[in-house]
């Protein structure tokens, strides 16, 4: 362990570094090389002798950092007590049960569930909602804009029959369109495509 001791505004004696070097020894046992201790002393002279002199220490294991601090009528006395403090923290962490490695399938899941890409069997929801103005449109229309935003579909008002209509892309390549009726019935996709009469030319229609 690495026992750094420095003043805050203030520089400290050799006398006092050596007495909290020798001090911080008793606790290398718990911890290993790695560990820095790093001790700040200062003094407020607006507070009683008894506690104006003030050790402040800052432990690191294993990357986790661990903080104690006291007070005294001197910086010696303020370390005696502040390294009973410190050891009482270090046998604590080190007999705290360590969080087993998570194998690389569940940290996976994991990623997958933060980036939202799994399927972690909470209830979906709608969490936007858009609104745009739309304007009647013919069908070779709405392809020639479907195609130009570059999107699967497009929902649409049909000029010829002012009702909304969703024009989408087949696997196929062709296109199918989507006419809704309130209140008609369901009508069986058929395997033909539109006559091309009642299509414009530039689209090409075929119910889904």
């Amino acid at each position: 362990m690495r026992t750094i001791v420095k003043g805050k505004n203030f520089e400290v004696t050799d006398r006092v570094r050596r007495y909290a070097e020798r001090r911080f020894k008793r606790i290398e046992r718990l911890l290993d090389d790695r560990t820095d201790a790093i001790v700040e002393l200062s003094v407020e002279h607006h507070r009683s002798s008894t506690d104006s002199q003030i050790v402040e220490v800052t432990l690191v294991i294993d990357g986790q950092t661990l903080r104690s601090h006291a007070t005294g009528l001197t910086h010696q006395a303020g370390i005696d007590t502040v390294v009973d403090k410190v050891e009482r923290q270090a046998v604590e962490f080190k007999e705290k049960p360590r969080l087993r490695a998570r194998p690389e399938a569940e940290k996976q899941i994991l990623r997958r569930i933060a980036d939202g890409t799994a399927e972690d069997g909470h209830e979906r929801r709608i969490v936007k909602t858009k609104r745009f103005g739309i304007e009647p449109m013919f069908e070779e229309d709405a392809v020639a804009e479907m195609e130009e935003l570059g999107h699967s579909f497009f929902l649409f008002v049909n000029a010829e029959s002012e009702r909304l209509n969703v024009l989408y892309r087949r696997k196929d390549g062709d296109y199918g369109l989507i006419e809704p009726i309130l209140g008609g019935d369901y009508t069986p996709p058929s395997n033909g495509a539109r006559p091309a009469k009642d299509r414009r030319s530039r689209s090409r229609m075929s119910t889904p």
